[in-house]
């Protein structure tokens, strides 16, 4: 793998000052594990760790200032040194001592397997999760298979990189005219990541200049499309195409992929499909009475038009999940008046400057300090051994609120900052969740400005009596009041469980997924395949969401389907499918395990749990897990003809 680091000029330039005031913006769980590894420094490794008392996803933190300051100090001196050697090439240093540094940033030890999880995310080898070969290796059979990817967002993009490198012939549809998928459709006011940016993008992209902490989505459709347009990926892609159906000809071996574009309906054939359609981007509308009688503008968030212009307005929000939250305090900035209509609210964390760009010093540290970017992911990513923890139901726990220790520690926290910012007992109470924290999407927010702050102005009204009816002029809310209005924004979210929706695919012998799907729900094998539906894999597919952040689920997935297609074209097969037997074995696990998760409990409502009594979105398994259940396929629970 690629040890070398290579650092910008501008260090050999820089002064005491400007590597003081960089160091000042450091990580420091990061500077703990990357100055061990490249120093080996006892003293740094002594340092002592803590739960992150504010927690949000009670994650590790260095315990003491003092340590702190060292940590600072040690990374000053080590820049000036540095800068004054000439700023050479500089190794990563040994495995061996990777073993520690990366316990170091994580705030706690790891097990082998871990390890190899974390080696693979720190990022040193860019193509550590592509599968390609030499010439000498390469499969006879490669020219003549060929693979359709559905969506060109996270998922999709990332698809189509490893297939180019492996030399699949392949082609990608995307209904959007552009690549990005979620963020190239959710263009609302506020909207951008909940999660930190350095662990969404992908292993490759490890060392993109990120410009914020929790990107918009500008930033976010920025990088999708310097990944297309780096990688040469647009010209593999036909856009405003969208696949309808899929049809599995068992006699060829082939997907037959019926597709609607600009110029009418057409099919393909390819010997397999990757689909990377997401599950947050097909919009739930509610069926409100008078809704087609309102003469104003209404649209879903996800569907904001681009004209859209909804200044000295008065504008409803329907809807307070974590669209609805962002989108309320940005539209008090200029609408004349907002009406937010909550049916639940939602469990809030302040995070100082989530709104803000990251200070041009944490840019200098990533061009200047070696193996920081990389460092810098692994710690972003780590909030995912957090979330594990704080999600296990203990049943020896006896709390009315909450689901285990740490899950009060969330709950008491976000209740201090509810307290902080509103100062009414009502409104506090209006706005106290009565399910545990992390049971429905808990919504990250600005410290200094957010929806809290925005409740509270007085061109704000926050109505909790629901939706009686549409009328031509505005909404009829459950008390009788009439709220005049201009536009309607349902911020109500997404057809989130129904996978794969609307495509209708059909399988061996006519069986379609909704066949598979009818009792329980959408399930898969390992995440990503159906059994009676050969050489079809999902990325994010049903029970994905939860520790593992997006992009590298994306990834350990696309490895998992390419090595099943290697193993297809070196024992010349033509089809792959999991077992109906493994297929249940590993559900009744999911099942059993999420039963055991704060999602499960009864007093959430929301699409982390469906109508059949178990949830078909989240993800039970600790972020190893994941890793070892998508890290090679287990070809002993899958069938090949």
């Amino acid at each position: 793998m690629p040890t070398t680091h290579e650092t910008a000029s501008e260090l050999l330039a820089a002064s005491d000052e400007q590597i003081e005031r960089a160091v000042a913006h450091a990580e420091p769980m990061v500077l703990r594990g990357l100055l061990y590894q490249l120093t080996g420094d006892e003293q740094i490794a002594a340092t002592r760790v803590m739960t992150d008392p504010s927690g949000l996803q009670t994650a590790m933190m260095v315990a003491d200032e003092a340590d702190v300051a060292m940590l600072r100090r040690k990374a000053v001196a080590f820049l000036r040194a540095r800068r004054d050697a000439g700023a050479g090439p500089l190794e990563i240093g040994s495995r061996e001592r990777l073993r520690q540094s990366i316990p170091l940033t994580l705030g706690g030890e790891i097990d082998d397997a871990e390890f190899a999880l974390w080696l693979e995310e720190l990022a040193l080898d860019p193509w550590v999760r592509s599968v390609t070969w030499s010439d000498e290796e390469r499969p006879d059979r490669l020219d003549g298979f060929s693979v359709t990817v559905i969506g060109a967002g996270v998922g999709g993009v990332n698809i189509a990189l490893m297939l180019k490198r492996a030399g699949i012939p392949f082609q990608v549809f995307e209904k959007n005219s552009g690549v990005g998928g979620t963020w190239w459709e959710t263009r609302y006011p506020g909207a951008r990541l909940d999660t930190p940016s350095r662990g969404y993008t992908h292993i490759f992209g490890a060392d993109y200049p990120y410009p914020s902490p929790f990107c918009t989505w500008e930033e976010n459709q920025a990088y999708f499309q310097w990944v297309a347009d780096t990688f040469e990926l647009n010209q593999h892609t036909v856009f405003d195409t969208e696949v309808r159906a899929l049809s599995w000809d068992e006699e060829a071996g082939e997907w037959e992929v019926e597709v609607e574009g600009p110029d009418g309906g057409y099919t393909v054939r390819s010997n397999a499909v990757f689909t990377a359609v997401g599950f947050l981007n097909r919009p739930k509308i509610p069926e409100i009475e008078g809704m087609a009688d309102f003469r104003g503008a209404s649209w879903h968030t996800s569907r904001w038009p681009e004209d859209a212009d909804v200044r000295g307005k008065r504008v409803a929000v329907v809807g307070t999940g974590c669209t609805g939250y962002q989108l309320i305090p940005e539209l008090a900035r200029s609408t004349e008046h907002v009406v937010a209509f909550q049916r639940t609210p939602q469990w809030l964390f302040g995070v100082q400057g989530y709104l803000s760009p990251f200070p041009e010093e944490v840019g200098w540290l990533d061009r200047n300090l070696p193996y920081y970017t990389n460092y810098m992911r692994i710690r972003a990513l780590s909030i995912g051994r957090a979330f594990g923890r704080l999600t296990e139901i203990d049943p020896d726990f006896d709390d009315p609120h909450t689901v285990s220790a740490l899950n009060r520690i969330s709950r008491e926290a976000s209740l201090a900052f509810l307290h902080d910012k509103v100062a009414d007992p009502e409104l506090r109470a209006i706005m106290t969740p009565a399910h545990p924290p992390w049971s429905a999407r808990a919504v990250l927010v600005d410290s200094e400005y957010s929806v809290l702050d925005a409740i509270q102005r007085d061109d704000v009204t926050l109505v909790t009596s629901g939706v009686r009816r549409i009328t031509e002029t505005g909404i009829e809310d459950g008390d009788g009041t009439h709220h005049e209005l201009d536009v309607i924004v349902y911020a109500t979210g997404f057809h989130a469980s129904e996978y794969l929706f609307p495509m209708t695919v059909t399988g061996r012998e006519g069986q379609t997924l909704s066949d598979l799907w009818k009792v329980g729900g959408a399930r898969a094998h390992r995440f990503c395949m159906y059994p009676g539906f050969p050489n079809l894999w999902s990325v994010y597919g049903p029970n994905t969401n939860g520790a593992l952040v997006p992009a590298s689920f994306h990834e350990l997935v696309t490895r998992y389907g390419m090595e099943c297609i290697e193993r297809l074209l070196r024992e010349d097969r033509r089809a792959i499918e999991p077992t109906r037997e493994a297929y249940d074995r590993y559900n009744a696990d999911v099942d059993e395990r999420n039963a055991r998760r704060v999602w499960s409990d009864p007093r959430a409502s929301n699409y982390y749990w469906t109508e059949h009594g178990r949830s078909a979105v989240m993800c039970p398994f600790a972020i190893e897990e994941i890793f070892e259940l998508l890290r090679h396929p287990p070809f002993d629970e899958l069938e090949m003809r």
